[in-house]
């Protein structure tokens, strides 16, 4: 796996650290990154179950108005 070096502001790092209950600036990053995918993922998940209705909806013809 490819690595990538940043700079962080380590006032940032050490909050995330405290938060995530991580005893290292790299875990803390890592955790980071992961819960954001992992929201991305539900979201995108929940956005498809919501759009699902609708598009059953639209299937259905709709009888002769007028």
């Amino acid at each position: 796996m490819a690595k990538v070096n940043i700079s962080l502001d380590a006032e940032l790092v050490v909050e995330v650290m405290v938060l995530a209950g991580v005893g290292s600036p790299q875990d803390a990053v890592e955790a980071v990154v992961r819960d954001y995918i992992a929201r991305g993922h539900r979201t995108e998940a929940r956005v498809q179950l919501q759009d699902e209705p609708r598009r059953d909806a639209d299937g259905v013809s709709q009888p002769p108005q007028g």
